[in-house]
């Protein structure tokens, strides 16, 4: 006869739940298209690969994230997202000076172009150019999209798998 150790714990198994309605958890792959206010497209997941997503992980700007909550597989939706829904507000005195010789020899300091800085932490971010003169450079290190309605325009492709840890110690 064999007996059976308990270890406490009331169950160890995963549960996963198909659905075709977007909710927390899923995995989404979707295509997007992305413009501002005046039409000017921004981004467009349609010139690649669509994106795959994990809904709720944080993964995306919090008001796209919601919006795909509740939408279905294969639904299109167009949708507007405020600043605080998105990139936030900009901060004027969120700017930095930098020296020239922190860029390769044949670097364009042209006004307006936006630059990928890596900070303290190792974290990449964007800036923008504002202005330079002979030794340093201006950059706004606002997110180029803060302070900007975004519209999107998103197509469900499929809707994954839901998965929920149901570990309860007992």
């Amino acid at each position: 006869m064999t007996t059976k150790k308990k270890t406490g714990k009331k169950s160890t198994a995963k549960k996963t739940k198909t659905t075709t309605t977007v909710e927390a958890g899923n995995t989404v792959t979707l295509h997007y298209k992305g413009t501002l206010n005046d039409g000017t497209e921004f981004d467009s997941s349609y010139t690649r690969d669509p994106m795959q997503v994990l809904v709720g992980s944080g993964q995306l700007i919090s008001g796209f994230d919601n919006a795909l909550v509740g939408m279905t597989e294969g639904q299109t939706k167009t949708f507007t997202l405020t600043p605080d829904e998105a990139y936030g507000d900009t901060d004027p005195d969120n700017v930095a000076d930098i020296g020239k010789d922190m860029f390769p020899e044949d670097f364009d300091f042209d006004d307006g172009r936006v630059i990928p800085l890596m900070g303290p932490g190792g974290q990449q971010f964007l800036a923008t150019i504002t202005s330079s003169d002979d030794d340093t450079v201006t950059v706004d290190l606002n997110h180029p999209m803060a302070g900007k309605d975004l519209t999107f325009a998103v197509e469900v492709l499929t809707v994954g798998e839901t998965v929920q840890d149901e570990t309860t110690d007992g």
